[in-house]
């Protein structure tokens, strides 16, 4: 089967890999955004797919949109008989999703309806989820709406940090589409239209999000600094300066301060955010105990 491949970040470049590896598919071409400035000096940087594209010997495309009706005859003029998304990060009109006779596919790293949105692997980290999935659908005009081909399971574990569980789903992602691609090109998969009144939506992440609110509970905070690993990262302010807390754990194991003989029982209420990791503003990250040497009137701080 000919196959245009759509991804922009460096997780989905395996599924790339992936496919070029399959026997059943020809890849047609592969379509990222357009190469932008980054780092200190500003040069163009390219699209992880582009460069992992490119290494394959494979033709890259990378209109700034699909309105015009260049890019997509472009699109068309490649025949494909599928078209697979995987965090693409444009919207793609009616031409693109009815270019190829199968449709496209989209990888989405939530279990449909759920977490519908540009940010659904940190949302099901902050809301302490022990198991989530990644969804292979039908791209049709809405978002994430389509409908669902199949769904695969994934643990949330306990030091997966967005960064780690996006990979995780990703590469459970390409074995699902591996698994589906064949059946669903020659008619023996169908999809199932998702139920609306389930669905729920995230939003795009803000900087903001990242600033830690002290009157939440500690076991909260660590779950926003995993979910919002690697941006916008967990911060806080001292002494006029971003201080980025790039390591902390809930404290789960009671604790009791002072004397008393062993084997005494207490009655404790103890919720307390462990930072392990700091970076100060302008600064190299520290483990705490070498960030109090240098900063001894951290202790005691209000944040």
């Amino acid at each position: 089967m000919r196959l245009v491949f759509m991804g922009t970040p460096d997780f989905v470049a395996p599924i790339l890999d992936d496919l070029a590896e399959a026997s059943s598919v020809e890849l047609a071409g592969v379509y990222t955004p357009p190469d932008r400035p980054g780092g200190r000096g500003r040069a163009d940087r390219m699209p992880p797919v582009k460069v992992r594209a490119l290494e394959l010997g494979l033709k890259v495309h990378q209109p700034a949109s699909f309105r015009s009706s260049q890019a997509q005859a472009e699109l068309a003029s490649l025949k494909p008989d599928v078209i697979v998304v995987a965090a693409y990060g444009k919207l793609l009109p009616p031409a693109v999703l009815d270019a190829a006779p199968h449709g496209c596919l989209n990888l989405h790293p939530s279990l449909l309806p759920s977490y519908r949105g540009p940010s659904p692997v940190s949302s099901a980290i902050v809301d302490g989820l022990e198991e989530t999935g990644v969804t292979l659908m039908l791209l049709d005009e809405g978002m994430d709406t389509g409908p669902v081909i199949a769904r695969r399971t994934c643990p949330v574990l306990s030091d997966d940090t967005a960064e780690t569980l996006t990979a995780s789903l990703f590469k459970l992602g390409s074995e699902l589409l591996l698994e589906c691609l064949e059946p669903w090109v020659e008619g023996r998969l169908t999809a199932e239209p998702q139920d609306h009144s389930a669905a729920t939506v995230t939003r795009k992440l803000e900087r903001n999000d990242g600033l830690a609110d002290w009157n939440l509970p500690a076991a909260a905070l660590w779950r926003r600094q995993r979910a919002y690993t690697p941006w916008p990262g967990l911060f806080t302010n001292w002494q006029g300066r971003v201080l980025k807390l790039l390591e902390v754990e809930a404290l789960s194991d009671a604790f009791a301060v002072g004397g008393g003989p062993p084997g005494l029982v207490v009655a404790l209420d103890v919720d307390v955010l462990v930072l392990k990791t700091l970076q100060l503003e302008g600064r190299r990250p520290l483990k705490a105990d070498e960030f109090l040497r240098g900063h001894r009137d951290f202790m005691g701080s209000q944040l």
